[in-house]
């Protein structure tokens, strides 16, 4: 009964007492780290490289383990390292090529961290020692092309630029993957003289496109023309070789009914009378004509003078 009346009136040190352990959970709670996937921490342990922690559960000893902080790639201080690949986007630098023309090249680094021990010990702030790096390299490459070249060549600039940066990155711990070049912007009057020689270009090519587009259809006229041309002369051939062969078809059918008709009447065997009359149809038919004479043989003579005699005389039978 005494003890809980001295407590009850004296609660001070029990509050100190539970106020000391809960600041030695909260400082001990602080102390543990869970380290995502693809980061890692660099603890020292009384300054001195101690571990490389990788993802899982992990706690720092009081008073003598601390993890050492460092910068990001992109200047931002942080004791987390990220192994993800990461980007630095850096501003235009000014370059002179080897014709001395002055223009703007902006680039961009994709990197890739893969030691974190050479990462914080190998250099301080690598993302600014890789910009200016970047510079000079660019400058240098630059410096041996001219204006041209540098315009058609991004893509060996990249793989320079790319070896170039991996092999001193390499004591860094860094990994550069690629590098691209970003933007180009030559002077104004650079600008304006290739937009000269890109517009004269495109209607050099459209002169020649009309050009040859008039050439072809001129050659297909021509031909069409030729192959008309020959088409009318086949048919008119054709039509040539067909008109002969028909008349060649009709003097032999005359020929043949001729014959045929010779032949019958040498298969009726006519007496001198009915020859005589053929003979005088066939005079009657020559005198219905035009001609204003007519020879008519000596042996026809007496029977035509005959006939004509009668019909005089059937003539004015008919007037009586």
């Amino acid at each position: 009964m005494f003890t809980f009346v001295t407590l009850a009136a004296d609660p001070w040190p029990w509050i100190i007492v539970i106020a000391l352990l809960f600041v030695i959970i909260v400082y001990l709670g602080s102390r543990v780290r869970v380290v995502s996937q693809s980061t890692q921490y660099v603890v020292e342990r009384l300054g001195k490289y101690y571990t490389t922690w990788i993802s899982g559960l992990h706690f720092l000893w009081p008073f003598v383990d601390r993890i050492r902080k460092t910068y990001r790639p992109n200047g931002q201080p942080d004791e987390i390292i990220s192994l993800k690949e990461q980007v630095l986007d850096f501003a235009p630098q000014a370059v002179i090529t080897k014709d001395n023309v002055t223009m703007q090249i902006d680039t961009v680094v994709f990197l890739q961290i893969t030691d974190s021990k050479l990462y914080v010990y190998g250099a301080e702030n690598p993302g600014l020692l890789i910009e200016h790096l970047t510079a000079t390299t660019l400058r240098n490459i630059i410096g041996e092309l001219e204006l041209d070249q540098t315009l058609t060549s991004r893509d060996l600039i990249n793989e320079k630029m790319r070896n170039i940066l991996d092999e001193a990155t390499d004591p860094w711990g860094i990994k550069i993957n690629r590098v691209e070049v970003k933007n180009i912007v030559p002077p104004k009057e650079i600008r304006e003289a290739m937009e000269k020689q890109m517009r004269a270009e495109r209607e050099r090519r459209e002169s020649i496109l009309i050009a040859e587009g008039k050439k072809a259809s001129a050659i297909l006229e021509a031909e069409g023309e030729k192959m008309s041309a020959i088409l009318r002369a086949e048919a008119k051939k054709e039509q040539s070789i067909r008109e002969a062969e028909g008349q060649a078809i009709a003097i032999l059918k005359v020929q043949e009914a001729t014959a045929q008709g010779l032949t019958l009447i040498r298969e009726a065997k006519p007496d001198h009378a009915v020859l005589t009359i053929e003979a005088y149809k066939a005079m009657e038919k020559i005198a219905n004509g035009t001609a204003t004479k007519i020879i008519i043989p000596s042996e026809m003579q007496g029977i035509v003078g005959l006939a004509a005699g009668v019909l005089e005389a059937v003539k004015t039978s008919e007037k009586k």
